[in-house]
């Protein structure tokens, strides 16, 4: 099987392997449930995006701005620092993350639709390269907040191009329906608004239409409009100075998918914009480059038969992985150890009690009681939206690095889940 994140992941002997180290070898030492990440694989995600910028004219001093909410771990986030990256932000959280990590303010931007006055007095305050503003009512307190420290706030308009990039609804941004952006259409009147504010820079256009975009043609459209808009705001003189195309570009979950190369996907793009050879093209991936550098590793608790389904109750759950439950998204679930053993079909399923916690169904699978099994594709979104339902504390995160094991994460006591409650006095009566 030619699993996603190869050659990074892969089956050696029987076992599987995150690069030079067993995957059993982690568990015997962290535990399960425990997310795994590849360095490597990391590595190269990142460095693909910048050399497929570099390679392109346009994309000389481009900036690849890593969106946070993908995976927020320091590790990665410092990792990807020292690489050069910027990164994309959506709050103020995100934003004391990414400065704890190492990363350049400067190379910073921040998007989301509300943000909140402090929010953006602490991204003021810390030097910020742009905001991506969604709203009028978020220009004028943008402006209220740079003129209390008497700065001027850099800024970009996210345009909503009303394209819809056949993804998710849930995961679909570019459409008028969508409570991001603003309609392309009222882009022009607004920027010459943002223009004649006097804390307030306008420096560039946003745009993003989604998430695990697979076919170029929709993002092709976007920078159609977009092109449009630049000739717009030049004929009213205003001046941009970059262009962030936002991110999205899908990865492989199935075994019959084929995300497009990353140079592929963006070569065209950027060959629409030839001739705006001063235009700074700033790109925002979040999970094409984590996604498939991580995989969630589990223990099979109980083989369950039933009447109408096989169930394997593992120790991980909804609360480690939310995205099938709240996507029905899929992931590939393999054995860490390939045996010769009689195989059934099983919903892989946790403990939680929801009818929704399943990580897999109907996937076909030889394995006893106790044995591992890695789900895969699961380093975007998954420690990233996990929670404590039900009371279960958190999983660990490795990263593996050849053969050495790093753990970048410690997994969450049951105290820790209630160390910040409190009960109240007993009634005096």
């Amino acid at each position: 099987m030619n699993l996603p994140g190869s050659p990074y992941f892969a089956y050696r002997q029987g076992f599987l392997h995150v690069e030079d180290l067993p995957l059993a070898h982690i568990a015997a030492q962290f535990g399960t449930p425990c997310y795994v990440y590849s360095r490597a694989a990391l590595t190269a995600n990142l460095r693909e995006f910048q050399a497929a910028l570099a390679a392109h004219p346009l994309g000389v001093g481009g900036l690849v701005c890593y969106a946070v909410k993908a995976n927020s771990n320091l590790a990665i986030l410092n990792l990807f620092a020292r690489m050069g990256a910027g990164f994309d932000i959506v709050s103020g959280g995100e934003l004391q993350r990414v400065l704890a990590a190492g990363a350049d303010a400067g190379k910073v931007v921040f998007s989301g639709v509300g943000k909140s006055a402090t929010e953006m007095e602490q991204a003021l305050a810390a030097g910020i390269l742009c905001f991506n503003v969604e709203s009028t009512a978020e220009l004028e307190r943008l402006d209220a907040a740079a003129g209390r420290q008497g700065k001027k706030a850099p800024v970009s308009l996210r345009v909503n191009p009303d394209v819809d990039p056949g993804t998710h609804p849930y995961i679909s941004t570019g459409l008028k329906s969508a409570k991001f952006g603003v309609p392309i259409a009222d882009a022009p009147a607004l920027y010459e608004r943002a223009a004649r504010m006097p804390n307030l820079e306008v420096v560039g256009v946003d745009c993003h239409i989604g998430s695990q975009l697979l076919d170029p043609a929709p993002f092709s459209e976007a920078v159609d409009r977009l092109l449009v808009l630049l000739e717009a705001l030049a004929a009213r003189g205003i001046a941009i100075h970059h262009l962030d195309l936002g991110g999205g570009l899908g990865i492989r979950y199935r075994q019959d998918e084929t995300p497009p190369e990353i140079s592929t996907y963006l070569t065209p793009l950027l060959d629409k914009l030839r001739g705006r050879e001063k235009l700074k093209i700033v790109l925002e991936p979040g999970r094409r480059l984590v996604g498939n550098a991580g995989l969630l590793l589990t223990r099979v608790e109980y083989l369950k038969p039933g009447a109408e389904k096989n169930f394997a109750i593992i120790d991980a759950a909804m609360n480690d992985l939310m995205r099938p439950a709240l996507y029905e998204s899929w992931h590939e679930i393999v054995e860490v150890e390939r045996k010769n053993i009689p195989g059934a079909t099983y919903d892989v399923v946790g403990p939680v009690c929801e009818s929704g916690d399943f990580l897999g169904q109907a996937r076909a699978l030889a394995i006893a009681g106790g044995d591992l099994l890695a789900v895969l594709s699961a380093g975007a979104y998954g420690m990233a939206m996990s929670s404590n339902y039900n009371t279960r504390p958190r999983a660990a995160e490795v990263l593996v690095d050849g053969d050495k094991a790093h753990l970048i994460r410690r997994r969450e006591h049951i105290a820790d889940l209630y160390a910040h409650e409190q009960q109240i006095p007993e009634d005096p009566c």
